[in-house]
């Protein structure tokens, strides 16, 4: 079974496992992009399985492990075990939040030497509530973001669930920034 689906050249994504936050199920995905060093550059790490490690192992060796906002890092710990020589780098205010990880550093608004020539990647600010690193694969025109924009199929949720994620405008094919993250912006628009 693949558990990597090749998104475009040198780019995969992984569905991982699904985590409750606020009640809702919420689905998880990682992003890999094997950079020109032949080093890969993980997005927002998923549980990690052996089934995983074995698809790993066959792209390249995990360098750089991106923490892309306050809430995508659960499963961190578990990548510093498996990979203790991979860079993890942080969001804004995360290393506060986690001090049990050990961080390379924090994030910023220009993309690392290491993959500044096939990433960009800017800090989403304004909100009260949390700040987001979004990045641009430059090779695939393909934008990488977490919670900054949400799009879940209509059949994801059910029940009260369903009328909550509807309510904060989360569902395909209309998904976007949920409601309570936008509200956050309200007295930041500039």
């Amino acid at each position: 079974m693949v558990l990597l689906k090749e998104f475009a050249d040198n780019t995969w994504v992984y569905d991982g496992e699904v985590v409750q936050w606020y009640s809702l199920p919420y689905t998880t995905r990682m992003t890999i992009v094997k950079l020109a060093s032949g080093e890969l550059w993980i997005h927002s790490p998923a549980k990690i399985t052996e089934a995983l490690r074995q698809e790993l192992d066959q792209l390249g060796k995990p360098a750089y492990l991106i923490a892309p906002n306050k809430i995508h890092h659960l499963y961190l710990p578990l990548w510093q075990q498996q990979f203790p020589e991979a860079l993890i780098y942080a969001a804004p205010g995360l290393q506060a939040k986690r001090p049990d990880v050990q961080f390379y550093k924090d994030l910023e608004s220009q993309p690392e030497p290491e993959w500044q020539q096939e990433l960009d990647q800017l800090i989403f600010r304004g909100s009260t509530m949390m700040e987001e690193v979004v990045f641009f694969h430059k090779i695939t025109r393909t934008l990488i973001l977490t919670d900054l924009i949400e799009n879940f199929p209509r059949d994801h949720f059910t029940g009260y669930q369903k009328l909550l994620a509807r309510a904060t405008g989360i569902l395909a094919p209309d998904g976007q920034t949920p409601l309570d993250w936008r509200l956050s912006y309200a007295f930041q628009k500039k």
